[in-house]
């Protein structure tokens, strides 16, 4: 599901890291009274009065010395997040006054073309109000004093950012449509899968490491069934991340994971398995998309019978945690196995969708406990009452015990392999949720 983005901007050490893990309720951004500390953008979920949007903290956009690299890295951060924002919360400084920077981050606000909302921080007091006044001379509207140290008037900020997020504009795709995301590192192949799937150059295809700068949504209809597919940059290992647009394209990446419901893991079939497939991989489970491993380049690998035994054997146990994701064995070049992906994404759709009733589950519930019966810590027996799916996609069912401290995690995981085993879900994360019953005797 797409959350707007909320862009805050300004110059160096006015507040905005400050703004911003007071809007996100966390302390995300390092806070300190240096400028630049702040380098790249961070980005956190946050939540007003009911609506979700995503913030956006960045570095400060400083105009003075253009030949330093890393102040000049700022401002490009700064101005990809204004480019990609829905709403800009354009923070200055209400003690120091109106400086020449401000003015010419305001002339590029006023010709950005998103609405922008201007925040007057450092007014902690009724006295410092009338330093508010001054900022109309910016030509951004209304300022709104705030003090992000001391929360006041952080309330009547976000009721305007309220205003512009209710009006951003909802995706008015197919509700059948699946959304697929290919992911994987740079120069896997994954604009060449997406022009195999298409049969079309759809995508701009290169051998450059990091040619796909943004994620780029494809609508697709095959044998019947309607997808979205984003094609999106390569996650490179941080170390590696050198220019500051590969760090938007990160974000990017992972931002369409979190909006898609399938991702395919793109891994490449000469290199195989590596750290930066792990953490990828990682944050697929951990948003509970469903996955597919797609293992391309299969064609430059030198096989014989057992090759393809031999590479499953070796991903399931670099990915231990996702052994419930299909792997598929192509060439996006020679489109070997290709077609195959459209309806294992189909398949795994409709296991992430798939719905158990109760009285079934309970009945697998019953038969594990004969087969494994439930454990008991420091002389309390577990007991296990009854299992119920909350949710699907993922598909997560609740467990409701006597006391969920008396359950080791192997004995959820034996479960979650009971669910697997009896119902499939395969290319699916599963939850297992723990419930305590109030007024058990040994609750």
């Amino acid at each position: 599901m797409y959350k707007p983005l909320v862009a805050v901007v300004g110059r160096p050490n006015v507040g905005k890291s400050t703004l911003f893990n007071a809007v996100v309720k966390k302390r995300i951004s390092i806070v300190e009274d240096i400028p630049g500390v702040t380098r790249d953008r961070i980005y956190f979920d946050a939540e007003w009065l009911g609506q979700e949007f995503t913030m956006i903290d960045t570095g400060g956009i400083e105009f003075v010395d253009q030949d330093n690299h890393f102040f000049t890295s700022m401002r490009y951060q700064a101005e990809l997040a204004i480019r990609e924002a829905d709403v800009i919360i354009y923070v200055v400084d209400g003690k120091t006054g109106i400086q020449p920077q401000d003015e010419e981050i305001a002339h590029i606000l006023r010709s950005c073309g998103k609405p922008v909302i201007l925040a007057v921080n450092k007014i902690d007091s009724v006295e410092q109000e009338i330093n508010i006044y001054e900022f109309y001379n910016l030509g951004l509207g209304d300022p709104i004093g705030i003090s992000a140290v001391n929360l006041m008037n952080l309330g009547d900020l976000l009721d305007e950012v309220l205003k512009y997020i209710k009006k951003v504009p909802v995706d008015e795709e197919s509700e059948d449509a699946i959304h697929v995301a290919l992911v994987g590192r740079p120069n896997v192949g994954k604009s060449s899968l997406t022009n195999a799937l298409l049969g079309q150059d759809r995508v701009i295809v290169s051998n450059i490491p990091g040619t796909t700068r943004d994620s780029i949504d494809t609508h697709w209809t095959y044998n019947g069934n309607e997808f979205i597919l984003i094609d999106t940059a390569g996650m490179r290992r941080k170390g590696k991340i050198d220019l500051p647009v590969e760090r938007y394209s990160v974000v990017r990446a992972l931002r369409a994971v979190d909006r898609s419901d399938i991702a395919v893991l793109v891994l490449d079939g000469v290199e195989g398995v590596t750290e930066q497939d792990k953490k990828i991989a990682g944050y697929i489970h951990e948003a509970g998309k469903g996955c597919i491993i797609v293992v391309n380049k299969w064609d430059l690998v030198t096989k014989d019978s057992k090759t393809s035994l031999k590479y499953t054997d070796d991903i399931r146990r670099e990915l231990a945690f996702m052994q419930y994701a299909p792997i598929l064995y192509a060439s996006a070049l020679t489109k070997q196995r290709v077609n195959r992906l459209a309806d294992l994404v189909q398949y795994v759709s409709e296991q992430q969708h798939m719905r158990v009733s109760t009285s079934v589950l309970n009945e697998l519930i019953e038969d594990a406990q004969l087969t494994n019966p439930a454990p008991a810590k420091n002389g309390r027996p577990l007991k296990i009452y009854y299992m119920t799916q909350a949710s699907v996609e993922p598909p997560t069912f609740v467990l409701f015990v006597n006391d969920p401290q008396l359950i080791h995690f192997s004995y959820t995981r034996f479960l979650e392999n009971k669910l697997r085993e009896t119902f499939g879900f395969e290319g699916t994360p599963i939850r297992l949720i723990l419930r305590g019953k109030k007024g058990d005797e040994d609750a």
